[in-house]
């Protein structure tokens, strides 16, 4: 394994309930880079790319909390 695999930043899922994950994704969206987040974010398997990926868990996240309904995945 190379160092640089060490030196990286650390590999996280995106959680749309982490309220520090919603705010790495905001600060994407008004940079358009993901140079100032401190993680990378792994992309699902059932998931063709990571920004698909966010909208989507994010939409059903406030849909949940506005409506109070589990959306079934």
């Amino acid at each position: 394994m190379s160092r640089l695999s060490y030196m990286g930043r650390p590999w996280v899922a995106f959680d749309a309930t982490n309220r520090q994950h919603r705010q790495w994704y905001y600060e994407f969206v008004k940079h358009q880079t993901w140079g100032r987040c401190p993680v990378r974010f792994i992309v699902a398997d059932d998931h063709g790319d990571l920004l698909t990926m966010i909208q989507q868990r994010l939409n059903q996240y406030y849909t949940e909390r506005e409506f109070g309904v589990k959306i079934a995945r």
